[in-house]
């Protein structure tokens, strides 16, 4: 069947209940795929207060796509740090949400005119990471994929560490720090290579130490060690997901804990630590009551993704970038 024709237009508060319907019949869809994601989102009221909230950030732009007089599609784009993240949009959760896949085509190239004509060259947008039509949408307009957040439902009860006998896990002393900032620089420094080619800057190992001790008494994190024949050889921190600004609105299910970082020194990899350390973050988080636990990771991190996917994590919303050059 041949589809009436689409007027696109900028977004209005008359679009408002409609863009929120079509984003919690979204979100419907969505969670019976993954059903851990927060079943909040299903409701209208709720869903339309996340569009309300992108709404009113400063330099938010919107569109809306009609169709027969009907709201088919609505996308709005929001502007984050530019030190960080140089002139950009971000399309976030509840920044789209369409029909039919096709719509959101129509959407981004009124909305990347505009950001365009403003300098705004650096593109993002969080997507389901279930709905293939959509993602191949995304995919159709040059975007590729930068970054994944994933989920699991916690370990049962009978769930229990056992590292191999020459590892032990346990919780880090002030006299573990020289060695905890060490693997904070490992990261940075793997970001480096081949496929990540990141450039993320490395700090001096003196600072990042000096704000792992002001950080160290912190209760809303939990650091674990892993130690193998007598050295710290890796580490993982778990905390609340609140804690993390980037899995928020539609990302967070309820009642989930973070597996925020972990990481292995490159010459302790094959014992076995990554793969304890993040069991012990699967029990931390059954143990302290979360029902849920998350993470994310780059896509081209390969080490990351075999771990955490080995891990039972599975991908709700997939970070999708596009970088215009100019």
């Amino acid at each position: 069947m041949t589809r009436s024709a689409l007027v696109v237009e900028p977004f209005t508060t008359d679009a408002l209940d409609g863009a929120a319907a079509l984003l919690a019949d979204r979100h419907r869809r969505h969670r019976l795929a993954e059903p851990l994601l927060d079943p909040e989102y299903e409701d209208s009221g709720v869903s339309g207060a996340e569009i309300e909230k992108l709404l009113a950030m400063d330099g938010a732009t919107g569109w809306t796509a009609m169709r027969d007089g009907a709201l088919a599609g609505y996308l709005i784009g929001i502007g984050k740090d530019a030190a960080t993240w140089g002139p950009n949009v971000w399309i976030e959760p509840a920044g789209h949400a369409a029909d039919h896949p096709s719509v959101v085509r129509e959407l981004y190239a009124a909305g990347a005119a505009a950001w365009m004509a403003d300098g705004r060259n650096n593109h993002h947008v969080l997507v389901p990471a279930t709905d293939a039509a959509l993602v191949d949408a995304w995919f159709s307009l040059d975007f590729g994929q930068q970054q994944l957040h994933a989920i699991r439902e916690v370990p049962p009860a009978s769930f229990g560490v056992v590292p191999r006998s020459e590892l032990v896990v346990r919780r880090p002393t002030r006299a573990d720090l020289p060695a905890l900032a060490e693997l904070e620089l490992v990261l940075p420094r793997h970001s480096h290579l081949s496929p990540m080619l990141s450039f993320i800057p490395i700090q001096p190992v003196d600072e990042v130490e000096a704000e792992l001790a002001a950080d160290f008494d912190d209760p809303k994190y939990t650091i674990f060690v892993a130690e193998h024949e007598g050295r710290v050889v890796g580490s993982a921190i778990a905390c609340d997901l609140s804690v993390s600004g980037s899995n928020s609105s539609l990302i967070r299910p309820a009642k989930a804990g973070f597996l925020g970082y972990a990481a292995v020194l490159p010459e302790a990899r094959g014992v076995g630590a990554g793969k304890a350390l993040g069991e012990t973050v699967l029990a931390w988080a059954r143990d302290a009551g979360y029902l849920v636990i998350a993470t994310d990771w780059r896509s081209t991190n390969l080490q990351a993704d075999r771990s955490w996917r080995g891990l039972g994590f599975r991908p709700t919303f997939r970070r999708l970038h596009r970088f215009v050059a100019t």
